[in-house]
């Protein structure tokens, strides 16, 4: 393929979603995958290139080629107008190899799809516990509030070994750090729960208990700062996209009735389910990667020193790879879906996240047979801001008392 092939000029896009369908991808983005999935957007005189990704087979590729770097200061943010910091320690997805691969070794062994298996009677409780709750307050209810926050917090709380007493200020704490009132206080409680999880992750070195924080701090070699470091990536990364997940997987459904009832009829049905609603919904809409070398790419010479924006969104709506992409199908074979990454970069905790929405969306569809939205759809706050994971500020439902 020529550079002949695609407009030469940098392109300005829009990233405002459809106001008819909240879970469909911005239409620049749309219009810029059939016409050219690999185009420089405008950026300003002096600045590297920066190049947006849209095609599936290309954001494939480059997840999975070590020339791409995940290193953040790597990473020219147009909207922040230069270089991105260094990760904080402990981050995992800002790092390259070596110093990747010894993170991902140490974390590997403890997100094996057994060892995740294991959890699956602890998500149940943990899920019906919730829909107790929500049962008891009677409607209408929040449900990000009552369960599609709590469930992944509860969790990561039994992964982390956060004693039981501490749990309460826990989940207010995450909650605030999901959907925060203010930058300020977002800022805040990131500091005070990267305190907390530090002087629980030294506490563990001394006296250990069944759980991986545990793990970490008797059975590695990672330094006091990198074990709370890593203790802060692993709340961030399991909490917020799961969360959302269930949220914006609950409103999908209801938008979807068809869809809902078959799953809601066939709950052993979910494993698909929640592969074709991880690809259609793909929270985590953006990745980036910095260009280490000079390379070719879909036609377009990259430089080093330029930046790939790669546009999960789009690339798991592609029609080149998923027939009708833009049709809600839980029969759909999805599995090959971005939503998780690619490559050595590819999510840690999937399969906890996958064992979460396995189980909670049939259970929560099953208890409340009659659910539905307590508010018309064009009432309902999204989430967006393009750096948060998509999804709703909160989702009202109701149903009928049994």
């Amino acid at each position: 393929m020529s550079n002949a092939n695609y407009r030469v000029e940098p392109v300005t896009l829009s990233l405002d979603r459809a106001p008819a369908c909240p879970f469909d991808p911005a239409p620049s983005l749309t219009a810029l995958r059939a016409e050219q999935p690999i185009s420089r957007l405008a950026a300003p005189e002096g600045a590297p290139g920066v190049w947006m990704i849209t095609g599936y087979d290309l954001i494939r590729q480059i997840l999975a080629d070590p020339r791409f770097s995940s290193r953040y200061e790597t990473h020219y943010h147009p909207l922040a107008g230069g270089r991105l910091p260094p990760a904080p320690v402990g981050d995992l997805t800002g790092m390259d190899a070596p110093k990747h691969t010894r993170f991902r070794k140490l974390l590997a062994g403890k997100f094996t799809v057994r060892r995740m298996n294991l959890l699956t009677e602890r998500v149940a409780e943990i899920t019906r516990e919730r829909l107790d709750a929500m049962e008891r307050q009677g409607p209408p209810a929040d449900l990000v509030e009552v369960f599609a926050q709590p469930v992944p917090a509860l969790m990561i709380c039994e992964l982390l070994g956060v004693p039981y007493e501490d749990r309460d200020q826990f989940q207010s704490s995450t909650r605030t750090l999901s959907d925060p009132e203010t930058a300020e206080a977002q800022y805040a409680t990131f500091v005070e729960l990267g305190t907390y999880l530090r002087e629980l992750a030294l506490a563990k070195r001394e006296q250990p208990t069944d759980d991986l924080l545990s793990d970490l701090a008797t059975g590695g070699d990672l330094t006091d700062e990198e074990l709370g470091g890593v203790a802060a990536f692993l709340l961030g990364a399991g909490l917020d996209t799961t969360a959302n997940m269930l949220a914006l997987g609950t409103f999908a459904l209801l938008r979807n009735p068809a869809q809902l009832t078959a799953l809601r009829d066939d709950p052993d049905h979910a494993v698909g389910a929640v592969e074709e609603l991880l690809r259609y919904l793909s929270v985590a809409a953006t990745g980036m990667r910095g260009v280490l070398e000079d390379v070719e790419l879909g036609g377009r010479r990259l430089k080093a020193g330029d930046t790939v924006i790669l546009a999960i969104n789009a690339a798991n709506r592609d029609p080149a790879r998923f027939p009708d992409p833009d049709v809600l199908d839980l029969r759909r074979s999805a599995a090959e879906h971005l939503a998780f990454g690619h490559g050595v970069h590819q999510c840690l905790g999937q399969q906890l996240a996958r064992i979460e929405m396995r189980v909670a969306f049939p259970a929560l569809l099953t208890r409340f047979p009659t659910l539905r939205l307590a508010v018309p759809a064009g009432e309902l706050s999204l989430r967006t801001d393009p750096s948060q994971v998509y999804g709703v500020h909160s989702l009202p439902v109701t149903w009928d008392r049994g």
